[in-house]
């Protein structure tokens, strides 16, 4: 019996700790862009600043540009198609 009572402990504790685990971590849209060269649209969008995108692109003959994403604002989606 007490065999029985630790097993069943021992397994609602196990998944406790998978239900309270760790969250997926939040998306982030960096203001600036690596593009051309082979990248798709918007690109290597990474960069925090124009400077860090420049020298990471330098020698690689792509260039930099504004995140599309940051630039036009994410587009709000709705949930139910409306008919006008």
């Amino acid at each position: 019996m007490r065999n029985a009572m630790l097993a069943m402990v021992a397994l609602m504790s196990a998944g406790a700790a998978t239900i309270v685990g760790p969250t997926p971590a939040a998306a982030i849209d960096y203001p600036y862009c690596i593009q051309g060269g082979g990248w798709g649209v918007p690109g290597d969008c990474s960069y925090r600043s124009y400077a860090e995108c420049m020298a990471s692109a330098s020698g690689r003959r792509v260039y930099c540009n504004v995140n599309p994403r940051v630039a036009f604002g994410q587009q709000r989606r709705s949930r139910y198609y409306r008919y006008y």
